[in-house]
């Protein structure tokens, strides 16, 4: 029966949309407005699926997935099947529709993964192949694409970048110890995976006090993925970052951009501008920079994955304003005791409203990650 789907095809459409996902994360930081959406072209011809075309948003956020990868699979898409990790879309621009184009190709069969929020597309989309006589199956692993989107996802029903607040804990609840600076919590194979994280997002955001005590560099420094590195974010009302610091004289090789007051320091702004630094006029609100008016800013300019990395002041006024969306704790072994700066939250103290998504463990360090559900 047409629309039926079998358990061996159930089997065989979840393992290629996995496929689709992790394709699709190839981009994720890197698409500007628009998310990073993986496709596959599947084609059977009696031997078994095999993929004929690949694609994944480009860099920019033009062309789209399928498109690619129906260009790269070119007359062998004709009666094939795309798996596409979130719904085809179907506004006309300069180009036409995703969803037309699938149509065009010849594709017979469209699975797809998350829903597309965008009011252009919802339902639109797969109403365009039904109407062709494409077969849709919706809904496949559609919770796991919709993690990945989560940042575009944001962005379209909250007007805001999604905010993965990332904190490394001593065993004794702890993010650093008083007048020290930045000292190392976790172990190297931990940190490599936060720098994976950063390679993933548009911008990392630290508070001022931070970038005083720290004077962190802030940038991917993984073989390969250095290019990978996003824009550094300053919260920073009376512009006190130093000219002299890594962030300021390295402005000119990755962004960075301090958001301040009108109360700020004048002289230190025409000084850090002179070296590339960029600014975000932000408005205050109870004596720090209003965080809602920030995060509606950061997402007209295209962006869609913040990762908020210290200190514990800044960490605590995301939370408090209710603007984390996904939390990332890293363990490491050992105590830092009685001078410790205490985490503002914990493995035993999660904010109402987050659930467990996943756990890792990385040499000696442990993690753990919580979704809030858009």
């Amino acid at each position: 029966m047409p629309g039926t789907t079998t358990p061996e095809q159930d089997r065989i459409d979840r393992r290629f949309m996995a496929a689709a996902i992790r394709y699709a994360r190839r981009h994720l930081g890197l698409t500007s407005t628009n998310p990073s959406v993986g496709t596959l072209i599947v084609r059977d011809d009696g031997n078994g699926p095999v993929i004929v075309g690949r694609g994944v948003t480009a860099i920019g956020g033009r062309p789209h997935a399928e498109p690619q990868a129906l260009a790269e699979a070119g007359e062998l898409a004709r009666g094939a099947t795309a798996y596409v990790t979130l719904e085809p879309c179907a506004h006309h621009g300069r180009t036409p529709p995703c969803a037309n184009a699938l149509v065009s190709a010849g594709i017979t069969r469209v699975v797809g993964a998350a829903s597309d929020p965008d009011p252009r597309v919802s339902g639109n989309g797969y109403a365009i192949l039904r109407t062709a006589g494409i077969e849709v199956r919706e809904r496949v692993l559609a919770a796991e694409a919709a993690d990945q989107l989560a940042g575009y996802l944001n962005r379209s029903v909250n007007k805001r970048p999604e905010v993965i607040l990332k904190l490394a804990l001593s065993a004794d609840g702890m993010i650093g110890r008083r007048g020290e600076g930045q000292i190392e919590i976790t172990g190297e194979v931990a940190r490599r995976q936060v720098h994976v994280m950063r390679a993933e997002c548009d911008a990392i955001l630290i508070g001022i006090g931070t970038a005083i005590a720290d004077d962190p560099e802030l940038t991917v420094r993984l073989p390969g993925l250095r290019t990978r590195s996003p824009a550094r974010i300053v919260l920073d009302r009376l512009t006190r970052l130093p000219a002299a610091s890594k962030l300021a004289r390295s402005a000119l090789d990755v962004p960075v951009l301090v958001a301040t007051c009108e109360e700020g320091d004048p002289a230190n702004r025409a000084e850090l501008e002179r070296a590339g630094v960029k600014f975000l006029a932000t408005e205050s609100y109870d004596g720090r920079v209003a965080l809602p008016e920030l995060l509606e800013d950061l997402a007209n300019q295209g962006m869609s994955r913040i990762i908020v990395e210290g200190g514990a002041d800044t960490a605590r006024a995301f939370l408090e304003d209710g603007l984390v969306d996904r939390i990332a704790l890293f363990y490491g072994p050992e105590a830092i005791g009685s001078d410790g700066i205490a985490a503002p939250i914990g493995r035993d103290h999660i904010p109402a409203g987050f659930r467990l998504v996943h756990e890792a463990r990385y040499a000696e360090d442990g993690f753990a990650e919580w979704i809030r559900d858009i």
